[in-house]
């Protein structure tokens, strides 16, 4: 009997053991469903946030990287510049000048944005910047410098038919005085300042030329900066340097193209070297002068809108064409490259462009001020984003390494544009 119970227990033992591994294998395929399961909802689950995300980006309502909206606290910038005044008044040794902290305060909270081309301008700064790029301004039509060590300010270059060279004014003079005042403790945006802005039209200045003392008179008058440089070189090949793309830089443009076409220009060579850009309306406008109708440039802003310049059927440029180009060529100047090469109807000759693809845009303040604030990307007619890439020339040529550092080179040096030349002639 006793043996025959120990049976029964064993049977019912071994039963007990089945139904247990009956019970874990059902919950392990249970657990295995559930797991599955878990790993398809939260799959789900994150690819409808990233589509919801990647919509919310595209239209410019996320805190994302692509429109990252600035929310200071301002309750706490008040009390912590609060604090640092109190402390500069208690403490601070030296004058204090209260415009110019404010003015660092506001310069500093857009160089925040550690973007380079973005600049808070104060309202003097203002009024040059629009200076620059307008290309005309009341002045005498001279570049000045100033040595960083001496303080010594001296001519730099003049302005063919200006005052400065009309009174001739030399490169290497040195300003040592401005109507019967010394200029040893000026800096050189004051002297610049007080020559644009004397009432009185009339100056004088006192400058050393070859260790001799003399007096230059000046009728100051409205400059217009000659932005194009051009000329005639053999075999009929017209040749036009632009420094910059100002305002002013489309219409002596167009006189420069005028002037090569009565020559009898047979080819043309645009060079754009060592140009930073400009005034993104001009570059186009003179685009409409070359292209077939179509696209120029288009740019797009941090919520994906898209502006497009065009050009019309007008006008187009059908002779030989070469484009010299370097890694000092930016913005305008790679866009004016870029819609060359795109087109095809002419080619770039040198090296690769700076890479600045990214547009501007200058908004006005209620104090008079300024910001310059990056605004947009800008792509090439056939979409190309060359921010940071540059422009690829059609032909490669590096300037010759002992030329690299000299300030003028001469055509019969300049192996770039003998290869743009060959380039034509070929």
């Amino acid at each position: 009997m006793e043996q025959e119970q120990n049976e029964n227990e064993k049977q019912i033992q071994n039963q007990e053991d089945g139904q247990n591994h009956e019970s874990e294998s059902e919950n392990f395929i249970k657990g295995l469903f559930c797991g599955i399961l878990l790993v398809l909802i939260c799959a789900a689950g994150t690819l409808f946030y990233a589509r919801w995300k990647i919509a919310k980006i595209q239209s410019g309502t996320t805190a994302g990287v692509t429109s990252e909206k600035l929310d200071l606290d301002l309750s706490q910038v008040k009390r912590k510049t609060g604090e640092i005044e109190a402390l500069i008044n208690a403490y601070y040794l030296d004058e204090i000048d209260a415009q110019q902290i404010e003015d660092t305060l506001y310069t500093g909270m857009v160089a925040g944005l550690d973007d380079p081309y973005s600049v808070y301008y104060t309202q003097e700064q203002l009024e040059s910047m629009e200076e620059a790029t307008s290309g005309e301004y009341s002045g005498i039509g001279a570049t000045l410098s100033q040595d960083p060590d001496t303080k010594e300010i001296s001519v730099v270059s003049c302005f063919e038919g200006t005052p400065a060279e009309e009174a001739g004014l030399l490169p290497g003079d040195v300003i040592t005085g401005w109507n019967g005042n010394p200029v040893s403790d000026m800096e050189l945006s004051e002297l610049v300042s007080k020559i644009k802005t004397d009432p009185d039209e009339h100056l004088t200045l006192s400058i050393e030329r070859d260790g001799e003392e003399l007096e230059v008179k000046l009728t100051r008058r409205a400059v217009e900066v000659p932005t194009v440089e051009y000329e005639m070189l053999e075999d009929q090949i017209g040749y036009i340097r632009l420094l910059e793309f100002d305002e002013v830089t489309a219409q002596q443009f167009e006189e420069a193209m005028s002037d090569l076409e009565s020559q009898g220009m047979e080819k043309l060579i645009i060079d754009v070297r060592n140009n930073p850009g400009g005034v993104l309306q001009t570059v186009c406008d003179m685009l409409d002068q070359f292209l077939p109708e179509g696209l120029i440039v288009y740019t797009e802003d941090k919520n994906g809108k898209r502006t497009e310049y065009t050009s019309d059927e007008e006008h187009q440029f059908t002779k030989p064409l070469a484009v010299l180009v370097n890694g000092n060529s930016a913005s305008a100047s790679e866009i004016f490259a870029g819609a060359i090469q795109d087109y095809g109807i002419g080619t770039i000759v040198g090296t690769t462009t700076f890479g600045k693809g990214i547009v501007q845009k200058i908004f006005y303040l209620s104090d008079g001020t300024g910001l310059k604030l990056t605004m947009a990307k800008y792509y090439t007619p056939k979409g190309h984003d060359i921010h940071k890439k540059g422009i690829q020339p059609d032909v490669e040529v590096e300037l010759d390494e002992d030329l690299q550092n000299q300030s003028s080179i001469s055509h019969e040096e300049d192996n770039q544009l003998k290869k743009a030349i060959s380039v034509l002639q070929e």
